[in-house]
């Protein structure tokens, strides 16, 4: 275990660990200002901003021995014995001189900028600039040009930290964007006829540390300053990446990585970036309703619990399709629910839609083919109801051999996803409930008809490909007229209060092996429930 000294503030640092000065440092609880470093990428120190001064202390004597010339904290190691200062005068007036040089030729076009607001630039000349303009102030135009099909270069506004050339290049793996030219004429750019259409291209923009990459999907679209951040887990593939979900008045306007080095570091691909327009949909479904002979009619919400109850109870043999989609509360709630009806009744999971072959990039990050959140986290649910596991077909077939007369479908696919095989197994049933987003043929023979709702509007847990369980709250509030599939389960088993997803954690973690791990709640970055459980017993053993 080494030491390192970062204003006289002491942090030490592990035999294994490779840490420069902007990382010690925030280690300490203080701030580098940095534009070209991003802890994924390569070090190229260009952009100076984040300069210090260095030196050794001597193990014995404690004496320190400084180095004449600032270095980038970036480019310097944080080993054992090394002295960082952070805030002289010196550095100050560094820092000040890096700012104004950027700001000499940086266009002054905040109110339209679509970074305006979370733009390192602005922080830092307040922060860190100089008391005020030197340089003569001129006319300038602003240039601007696509990238590819989902980001825009704004040329002006570069301050070439290379991060967007660095990403494509080593974590795409793709080279899209380069740098032309020389000196003052530096631009980023991409060559004629081969834009920057790689599938991870959206993270570019994030790293932008200024205005110089806008999102052609988000751009002029809404201030940053009115939208609230909520963390959500992206339910595009079985990779489960961490995200921001950035919303104002219960609408999405766009959704940013959220860093999780257990699951997708610092990105995200465009499809599930992109995918979320489906969220507002006008074809959403809202209001729900009971079939009554030849037609449909309306019913409140709060009437639901106790007509479905007394379905439930006419039906006879029960099946319920747990959707991929759900998160794990919700499963568990509508499999405790038909089974407090029948305690035989039929549980399986929905159709798991497989898209092409996995996709996986030069860093690792991997988009897949399994197009949905929480497939093992279901199954672990059929597993511990049904005592075995079987496939969406499995199901259809034992549906039909035992005889099952009630069944309770449940949905939340971005895309169509009933087929033949549902709509004709859907036939000749004496009750028929489907909850959805979308109409579908099935959807339109349904006996109950009960609107449900897409990711942001719903609070939970998923469990990705890698047996990694992620909590989530809400970010937005649903379509008037639909409900979340939980609370309608809640109301159903007459649970007290509201829908409490943690509260059903509890219980989920208590009878199920496979998520005892989660008993005592869930990191930010989510729980491996298999590593969790190897290591109890692991423990368990030694105890013995």
């Amino acid at each position: 275990m080494g030491k390192v000294w970062i204003n006289d503030v002491e942090v030490e640092v592990g035999d294994q660990e490779r840490l420069n000065g902007i990382q010690a440092a925030q280690r300490a609880g203080i701030e580098i200002p940095y534009y070209c470093w991003h802890p994924g990428l390569s070090v190229v120190a260009s952009c100076r901003m984040c300069l210090v001064e260095t030196g050794m202390r001597n193990p014995q004597t404690g004496a320190v021995q400084m180095m004449p010339k600032l270095v980038p904290a970036c480019q310097t190691p944080a080993k054992d014995g090394t002295v960082f200062v952070t805030d002289s005068e010196k550095i100050r007036q560094a820092r000040a001189f890096v700012e104004e040089s950027l700001l000499i030729d940086h266009p002054i076009d905040c109110p339209i900028c679509d970074k305006a607001g979370e733009c390192r630039l602005q922080d830092y000349h307040f922060e860190h600039g100089q008391d005020e303009r030197r340089a003569d102030i001129r006319p300038f135009t602003s240039r601007q040009r696509p990238m590819g099909d989902t980001v825009m270069l704004f040329v002006d506004r570069c301050v070439m930290c290379s991060r967007c050339v660095r990403f494509c290049r080593e974590i795409a793996g793709t080279n899209e964007l380069m740098v032309i030219d020389r000196g003052s004429r530096e631009e980023i750019d991409v060559l004629p006829g081969y834009p920057l259409a790689n599938k991870l291209s959206g993270n570019v923009v994030d790293l932008c540390p200024v205005g110089a990459l806008g999102d052609r999907d988000f751009l002029y679209r809404q201030r940053v300053w009115f939208m609230k951040s909520h963390a959500q887990v992206c339910t595009r593939c079985s990779t489960g990446c961490s995200i921001w979900v950035d919303e104002n008045k219960d609408r999405v306007y766009r959704l940013r990585p959220r860093e999780n080095l257990n699951v997708n570091e610092w990105w995200m691909c465009d499809e599930g970036r992109y995918g979320f327009h489906y969220v507002h949909s006008p074809k959403r479904l809202a209001g729900a309703r009971r079939r009554d002979g030849d037609r449909y009619v309306n019913i409140e919400w709060s009437d639901v619990p106790a007509e479905v109850m007394a379905r439930l109870e006419q039906a006879g043999r029960l099946g319920a399709v747990l959707s991929p989609h759900l998160t794990v509360e919700e499963a568990y709630l509508l499999a405790k629910l038909v089974r407090r009806v029948d305690p035989d009744a039929l549980i399986g999971i929905g159709p798991v839609p497989q898209h092409g072959e996995d996709e996986r990039f030069k860093n690792g990050f991997t988009i897949h083919a399994e197009k949905c959140p929480n497939r093992r986290g279901v199954e672990q649910i059929v597993l511990h109801f049904m005592g075995y596991q079987f496939g969406f077909e499995d199901f259809m077939n034992e549906m039909r051999t035992t005889g099952v007369r009630g069944l309770w479908i449940t949905g939340g696919y971005p895309e169509p996803w009933v087929d033949q095989t549902i709509a004709h197994a859907a036939q000749g049933l004496d009750l028929l409930i489907m909850q959805d987003i979308f109409s579908s043929s099935v959807w339109d023979r349904a006996d109950y008809q009960l609107p449900g709702v897409a990711y942001p509007e719903r609070g939970g847990s998923y469990v990705n490909y890698q047996d990694r369980l992620q909590t989530v709250d809400w970010a937005i509030r649903p379509p008037a007229g639909a409900r979340v599939e939980g609370s309608v389960y809640w109301r159903l088993l007459e649970m007290p209060g509201l829908y409490r997803p943690a509260e059903v954690m509890k219980e989920v973690a208590a009878v199920i092996p496979y998520f005892a791990a989660a008993v005592e709640g869930v990191p930010a970055d989510g729980i491996n429930l298999l590593a969790a459980r190897d290591r109890s017993i692991a423990g368990s053993q030694l105890t013995r």
